[in-house]
């Protein structure tokens, strides 16, 4: 929760003193941010996190030279639900339409943007910001990660890769702004996300055999190849961190910018993207800022939600957090001071791309702490990676919710064979109202132990702890009221029969 806002000016002071600085604008400038997100990147997939095979440089400089975090996790594993809460501060299950993707983030929610740009900092974003959706339903006219700055292209490596030059535009931004104002960056690729070119792991020179293959997906070549042509895209969004970090160094001003390397959330591979599982929530991230940090080059075992970082940057800069932001600085763990209460983050999914009858989500909550992940299914009649029945679902592919990929077509049409049949059956089956995963025998969360001899204290104590933060913060699923996710309009491309925008029929399971 939010601490007191005359504590935060306190931190603040605190943080500067400890270097030297007082807090007046002439001895100590406020911090730029250079705020860089990947989109659909796991935490294990940096050099610094401990991939063997691909190379991310900046994100590994990041890292050593600040603060590397180990249990960091977005509020959801859905993209515009994610960006929302990092915007606002808040867990997705506060911003109403916010909660789904493809809809609106309404106005009513301030974001850290918004407020640094009243009191002065220059904003602007390049590639993906807040996104998919539609912001005029909301009541916005502009996108809330900045003014745009698109406009610069280049030949990209590969197929599917964008030709946007990321870097490029946040270079014409920078010469938008004076010396003497502060800026605020949002630097979004929209890479690893889906498509990718076949074959360009191999083309870039990877050792597919040294391609590590998590137990949740086959281990063969079709599954290596895809992971490595991933992996050749989030080298392409390191690619354009290491240019920008490159030209605040050239302008001198690299030491006094809080810079954030993180993903939205995990991967676009089965049982990872739009759940709640490690490969889908857990996000790398990384951030520098020597004027703030003390004792740069520690790794925090804290455990962090992405709408953190709202409240942080709105301290740093010296400004008050609202009282609807509700996540919690991380100025405290920048002074290297014990971290209380920072023992869980709390993730969560409503509607994701409206793949079951209707164009209903498959609403979840979790939480996860250093021992184990607890789940909590709202619905589990549904299905929750969407229905096998593609003609209900908006993309039109059966269990839509899950991205089209060789991995994932690999499970489909063997998914009756021996070795193959359990995978499948986690990532397209139905689930359990409880999931119940113990980390230490179980990293990749593959057993199920909710209802198992010898868990019951620990799933009811994980139940009660989940519930007690939804009941505080104000989750309509668990104190009552108007519970209208399945209901919202929903603004992506709709080629399913059975379901029209805002006009969503009455309950059904499918």
């Amino acid at each position: 929760m939010k601490l007191p806002n005359l504590f935060h000016v306190g931190v603040l002071a605190a943080v500067l003193s400890a270097f030297g600085h007082t807090v007046s604008a002439q001895d100590s400038p406020r911090p730029n941010i250079l705020f860089c997100i990947s989109d659909d990147q796991s935490y294990a997939h940096t050099g610094a996190n401990g991939d063997p095979v691909i190379q991310t440089p900046a994100f590994d400089r990041i890292a050593r030279e600040g603060l590397r975090f180990v249990h960091a996790f977005c509020d959801a594993p859905t993209c515009g639900p994610s960006r929302s809460a990092i915007l606002t501060g808040q867990p997705i299950w506060r911003l109403e339409e916010a909660g789904n993707i493809h809809s609106t983030l309404p106005a009513k929610f301030a974001t850290y943007t918004g407020l640094l740009e009243k009191a002065g900092y220059v904003t602007g974003y390049t590639g993906k910001g807040w996104s998919p959706g539609r912001l005029e339903p909301g009541g916005r006219t502009e996108n809330p990660a900045g003014k745009p700055f698109q406009n610069r292209r280049l030949k990209p490596p590969f197929k599917q890769i964008r030709n946007t030059d990321y870097a490029g535009n946040f270079e014409e931004f920078l010469s938008t702004v004076s010396d003497t104002d502060p800026f605020c960056f949002w630097l979004g690729t929209s890479e690893p996300h889906r498509g990718f070119e076949a074959g360009a792991g191999r083309k870039s020179g990877k050792d597919i055999t040294k391609v590590m293959v998590p137990p949740i997906f086959p281990d063969n070549e079709i599954v290596r190849n895809d992971i490595a042509d991933y992996l050749v895209e989030v080298e392409h969004f390191d690619t354009m961190v290491g240019r920008a970090i490159a030209l605040l160094e050239k302008k001198g001003i690299l030491d006094n910018t809080i810079v954030v390397v993180t993903s939205d959330h995990g991967m676009p591979f089965p049982r990872a993207k739009a759940s709640l599982y490690d490969a889908g929530s857990r996000v790398p991230l990384a951030i520098r800022w020597p004027k703030g940090i003390k004792n740069p080059g520690r790794d925090i075992e804290a455990f962090v939600n992405l709408s953190d970082l709202a409240p942080t940057f709105l301290q740093a800069a010296g400004l008050e957090v609202p009282d609807m932001m509700i996540a919690r600085s991380l100025l405290d763990v920048f002074e290297g001071k014990a971290s209380e209460n920072r023992e869980a983050a709390y993730i969560a999914m409503e509607r994701h791309d409206g793949c079951r009858k209707g164009g209903k989500g498959y609403p979840c909550r979790a939480i996860r702490t250093e021992k184990f992940l607890y789940i909590y299914n709202f619905e589990p009649t549904r299905w929750p990676s969407g229905s096998p029945d593609p003609s209900v679902c908006a993309r039109s592919i059966p269990y839509g919710e899950i991205d089209t990929s060789p991995t994932k077509t690999f499970l489909m049409e063997h998914r009756n064979e021996h070795g193959i049949a359990r995978l499948a059956e986690l990532s397209f089956g139905m689930r359990p109202a409880e999931e119940l995963y113990d980390l230490a025998n179980d990293p990749h969360q593959m057993v199920n132990l909710a209802g198992t001899r010898g868990m019951e204290e620990t799933r009811a104590a994980l139940r009660q702890r989940l519930f007690d933060e939804l009941k505080q913060t104000g989750d309509p699923r668990v104190i009552g009221g108007k519970v209208e996710w399945d209901y919202y309009p929903y603004y992506g491309k709709i080629s399913a029969k059975g379901w029209t925008v805002g006009e969503m029929p009455a309950e059904t399971n499918q």
